[in-house]
């Protein structure tokens, strides 16, 4: 089992950078790819980034290529999202989650590849 709390979330202008951080409990963080997904009101819960457990492999989607990058602490057992460039599209409530399966090779782009949630923690972009 592992419990992932995310912070770092809030209200940013438009063109503003914002920096989420996840931080897992336990031991197991180090063997699982970790991802981040949001969801907007009314829409469906989309990937946004990724990385392998070994930290070696990442993939944001298109929609924040160039803007967002995933990354990972071991020592601290801590995920980022480091968001620039925000826009208003980017609103939604962003989603840590962990694997849960040990050294997977590559990650999911789909929520049911995740085991473990966040709560998630808003993300408003003013125009």
């Amino acid at each position: 089992q592992v419990q992932l709390v995310e912070s770092g979330g809030g209200l940013v202008q438009a063109g503003g950078s914002l920096k989420l951080s996840c931080a897992a409990s336990g031991s197991t963080f180090r063997r699982y790819a970790m991802a981040w997904f949001r969801q907007a009101p009314g829409k469906e819960r989309e990937f946004v980034a990724a990385i392998s457990w070994s930290g070696g492999s990442t993939r944001v989607d298109d929609s924040v290529k160039g803007r967002f990058t995933i990354s990972r602490d071991y020592a601290k057992n801590t995920a980022y999202l480091q968001m620039n460039s925000l826009k208003p599209e980017d609103t939604a409530v962003y989603y840590c989650a962990a694997d849960g399966r040990d050294y997977r090779v590559g990650y999911s782009y789909t929520s049911d590849g995740y085991n473990f949630w966040g709560q998630g923690t808003q993300v408003t972009v003013s125009s």
